[in-house]
C-alpha cells in the first residue's frame, strides 16, 4: 500500500486566506490557489476550524468551492486539513468518536469524500498518542483518509507514534528564524533519524521577519496576532526588533526581500542532511503578487547561512509563541 507524501521546496499554507478580521473575496483566493499550482506548488495545508468565531469552517468551505469551479484541479493537489480540535471550544479531543466525527466533517467538503492528509492540529493531554494513531490508522485503511501527519508534537511523540505506524507523511511544527527551538529539543533530530519531513509552518514570523510590524497599530483589529504573547504589546515587538534587523541586512546585501531570506534560511537546512530534516516551509499568501514573492528560491551561501545562525544565537526572542493556556497543547 502506498501513502501521501509531500513534496516541493514550498508549500502553501491556506490559514490566512479565510481567518482574517477582512474577508477577501472569493476569486482572488482561487487566483493565488491557481498560481500556486501553476508556479509547481501541490502541497496545500488547511484546517478544519480555519475560521472567524461567526464561521469556523470557512476555510474548508472555501476549498469546496473551489473543487466546485475547479474540479480538474483537485487531482494536483496534495491536501492535509488539521482536526480534532472542538469547533466550539477550540480545545483538543483525540477521543476515537471525535477524531472520526472530525474527519467525516471535513471529508463532507471534498468532492470525493475523501482527505489525501489528515493531522489532529494538538494533542490533547489524555488520550496517549499510541491510541490516536491507532485509530487514525483505521481512517487510512478504510480509505477516508490518505496518510497521517502530526502537529506541534515532541521529539518522544513523533518516536511513539512512528513505532504504531512507520509511514507518518510529515510533522507540522512552527519553525523560523524567529522559533528555531525544534533544532535544540530533539524534533529535528527524530524526524531526521525517521525520515520524516518537517513542515514548518509560520516561517515569516506571522509576518513579523518581513518588517512590516513594528507596531500593534501595524495589526489589524481582529487579527490572531494581537491574541499571541509575540505581538500583544509595542514593548514586546520592540525588543525582537534585532531579528527583523537582522534579516533585513542579509536582504539589502542580496537585493531580496526579507521574506525571501527567511525562507531560503529554513530551505538552506536541507543541504545538510546529516544534520537536519527535510524542511519545507509554507508561508501563506492572500496575493499573487505574495504568492509569487514567497516561491522564488534564493540561495544562501554557507557563510551567509553561518552568519543569520550566530545572529539568532545572540538573539533571545521575547514573548509567548501562543498564550499562556495554548502553550500547555504545544510540541506534547
Amino acid at each position: 500500500m502506498s501513502y501521501v507524501t509531500v513534496k516541493g521546496p514550498t508549500g502553501y499554507g491556506l490559514m490566512s486566506l479565510t481567518w482574517r478580521p477582512t474577508p477577501l473575496s472569493q476569486q482572488q483566493c482561487f487566483d493565488v490557489i491557481n498560481y500556486a499550482l501553476d508556479q509547481g506548488v501541490t502541497f496545500f495545508n488547511s484546517g478544519e476550524f480555519y475560521g472567524n468565531n461567526d464561521d469556523k469552517v470557512a476555510g474548508l468551505k472555501l476549498l469546496k468551492a473551489y473543487f466546485e469551479k475547479y474540479p480538474e484541479n483537485r487531482a494536483r493537489m496534495t491536501i492535509c486539513v488539521k482536526g480534532s480540535c472542538r469547533l466550539d471550544t477550540m480545545m483538543p479531543d483525540n477521543s476515537k468518536e471525535y477524531l472520526v466525527e472530525s474527519v467525516e466533517n471535513i471529508c463532507s467538503f471534498f468532492p470525493d469524500g475523501k482527505l489525501d492528509l489528515f493531522e489532529p492540529a494538538r494533542l490533547d493531554l489524555v488520550h496517549p498518542i499510541e491510541e490516536t494513531i491507532t485509530n487514525l490508522v483505521s481512517l487510512v485503511n478504510s480509505g477516508k483518509i490518505g496518510g497521517i501527519a502530526l502537529s506541534e508534537v515532541s521529539a518522544d511523540s513523533i518516536r511513539r507514534a512512528y513505532k504504531v505506524f512507520p509511514h507518518i507523511s510529515y510533522v507540522e511544527e512552527e519553525f523560523s528564524m524567529m522559533s528555531t527551538t525544534i533544532l535544540h529539543d530533539g524534533v529535528n533530530d527524530a524526524c531526521r533519524d525517521l525520515g520524516i519531513p518537517i513542515v514548518a509552518y509560520s516561517p515569516l514570523g506571522r509576518g513579523y521577519l518581513t518588517g512590516t510590524v513594528k507596531s500593534m497599530s501595524d495589526i489589524p483589529q481582529g487579527d490572531i496576532r494581537r491574541y499571541l504573547g509575540r505581538f500583544n504589546s509595542d514593548e514586546i515587538l520592540k525588543a525582537n526588533f534585532s531579528l527583523v534587523e537582522l534579516v533585513g541586512k542579509m536582504a539589502k546585501k542580496k537585493n531580496v526581500t526579507e521574506a525571501q531570506i527567511a525562507l531560503a534560511w529554513i530551505r538552506k537546512h536541507n543541504q545538510f542532511p546529516e544534520k537536519y530534516a527535510t524542511y519545507i516551509p509554507i508561508p501563506s499568501a492572500s496575493t499573487v503578487l505574495r504568492m509569487k514573492e514567497n516561491l522564488e528560491v534564493i540561495e544562501l551561501t554557507d557563510e551567509e547561512f553561518d552568519e543569520l545562525n550566530k545572529g539568532i544565537e545572540g538573539i533571545e526572542v521575547k514573548g509567548w509563541r501562543y498564550n499562556e493556556m495554548a502553550e500547555h497543547f504545544l510540541e506534547v
